[in-house]
């Protein structure tokens, strides 16, 4: 199975009652032999032009894992799906994901450098004071 992105703008009056909408996606995945990996709700925006006739959308991003064959059968559901504005599904760009990852531990490197000169400097300080 491959790692795929999955962006699904809902129509803005479900707005109040989503979770049917958010299920169907679900099942709609889960029966083409995919897994959701992670779901972020992006909330309502503006959209840059009208799409069928709207100019907001609730904004819901995926990271699926699917067979081959479903992301044909996917774009064609959600294409003639009423509760769906727009939706597009991307492979996930690997270099991209290690890249990320590769930031994150940096970036820990880094933040856990920092305690240890702050414990460092506050042990000095200490000695300094009661030297003096």
């Amino acid at each position: 199975m491959k790692d795929y992105e999955l962006t699904v703008l809902f129509h803005p009056d479900l707005e109040t009652n989503l979770d049917p909408a958010l299920d169907k996606v679900k099942n709609l995945i889960e029966t083409n032999g995919g897994k959701i990996v992670k779901i972020e709700p992006e909330g309502k925006k503006r959209l840059a032009y009208r799409l069928k006739g709207q100019d907001f959308a609730i904004y819901y991003y995926y990271d699926l894992q699917l067979p081959a064959e479903a992301p044909n059968k996917l774009a064609t559901v959600m294409g003639i799906t009423d509760e769906i504005l727009r939706a597009m599904l991307v492979k996930t760009d690997v270099r991209k994901a290690r890249y990320e990852e590769y930031l994150k531990s940096k970036s820990a490197d880094e933040s856990t450098e920092a305690k240890e000169e702050a414990k460092e400097e506050a042990k000095e300080e200490t000695k300094a004071k009661e030297e003096a």
